[in-house]
């Protein structure tokens, strides 16, 4: 139903934005999404490094649990 078909529709849709925001405000908006999206990802990095050093904790604990 709204699925794109083409670079028109991209075309609308960023004059719409420029003419509603204006030219001025349109690079400050873009910048805090660059922010948004930088700030996501290295939330998910984290939470992978974690989920990572849990599990080599668990295995390292379960190593020394055989070896007792």
């Amino acid at each position: 139903m709204f699925g794109f078909s083409g670079p028109q529709e991209l075309l609308v849709i960023l004059l719409i934005i420029l003419i509603v925001f204006g030219g001025k405000k349109i690079p400050e908006l873009m910048g805090g999404l660059g922010k948004g999206v930088r700030s996501f990802k290295k939330g998910l990095n984290e939470t992978e490094e974690e989920i990572k050093q849990i599990g080599e904790d668990s295995e390292k604990k379960k190593d020394e649990e055989e070896k007792s």
